[in-house]
C-alpha cells in the first residue's frame, strides 16, 4: 500500500468499512464513476482512460511524498472491494481546514446512498480532526441532490451558505450549498 508522509496512520476504519490511501488499481473504477456522475462533480467533460492514468501518474502519486499535499485522497473499502473514493480536497494548511469530496459506486447510490456518506463523513472526519488536528471541514454541492443535505446536516454539519446561480447545469444555473463542521477538539499549535 502506497502510503502519505503526512499521515501518521494510512487506514480508518469501522466494521467491515474503511479508507486508505487511494489506490493506483481502484483508478478504472473511479473513472467509471466518475462519468457516471459526471453531473453533480466540477468535471467539464468525460475521462478517458489516458486521462486518468495521466492524472494519477501526474498529481496522485506526488501527493504521497509531500509533507502538505492539497488533497489526500482514499479508496472507500467495503472488506477488500473499493467501493468509492474521495477525502480532503482544497487542503489549507494554514488555516487547517479542508473540503471533503466523494463519490461512490454508482450501483450503490439507490439504496444505500445515506449509508456510505454517512460512514465516509465519519472516516474523513478521523483523518481531519483525530489525525490531522484540522479546524474545519466543509461541502460544496450542486443543489441538484436535496437527499444528500439531510445526510450531512445529520452528521453535524450546519449550512453556511448558499452561492446563488453558482454552476451551469443543463443549459440552466444552480445554486451551490455549502455546510461547515467545526473540530470540538481542535487545538492552536
Amino acid at each position: 500500500m502506497t502510503a502519505y508522509n503526512v499521515l501518521n496512520n494510512q487506514v480508518f476504519s469501522r466494521d467491515t468499512f474503511s479508507i486508505v490511501p487511494i489506490r493506483y488499481e481502484d483508478r478504472m473504477a473511479i473513472l467509471k464513476w466518475r462519468n457516471e456522475q459526471i453531473y453533480h462533480l466540477r468535471q467539464p467533460k468525460p475521462l478517458t482512460e489516458k486521462d486518468q492514468d495521466v492524472y494519477f501518474d501526474t498529481v496522485v502519486n506526488k501527493l504521497f511524498e509531500q509533507e502538505k499535499p492539497s488533497q489526500l485522497l482514499f479508496s472507500y473499502m467495503e472488506n477488500d472491494v473499493c467501493i468509492g473514493y474521495g477525502g480532503l480536497v482544497h487542503i489549507n494548511w494554514i488555516d487547517k481546514n479542508a473540503e471533503i469530496s466523494f463519490i461512490m459506486n454508482t450501483e450503490l447510490e439507490q439504496a444505500h446512498f445515506a449509508k456510505h456518506w454517512t460512514l465516509f463523513l465519519e472516516l474523513t472526519e478521523q483523518v481531519a480532526f483525530k489525525e490531522l488536528n484540522f479546524h474545519k471541514l466543509c461541502t460544496y454541492a450542486f443543489d441538484l441532490r436535496p437527499h444528500l443535505y439531510e445526510i450531512i446536516e445529520n452528521a453535524g454539519y450546519v449550512k453556511e451558505g448558499r452561492l446563488k446561480e453558482q454552476c451551469l447545469f443543463n443549459g440552466a444555473y444552480k445554486d451551490v450549498l455549502i455546510h461547515g463542521k467545526l473540530n470540538k477538539t481542535h487545538t492552536v499549535l
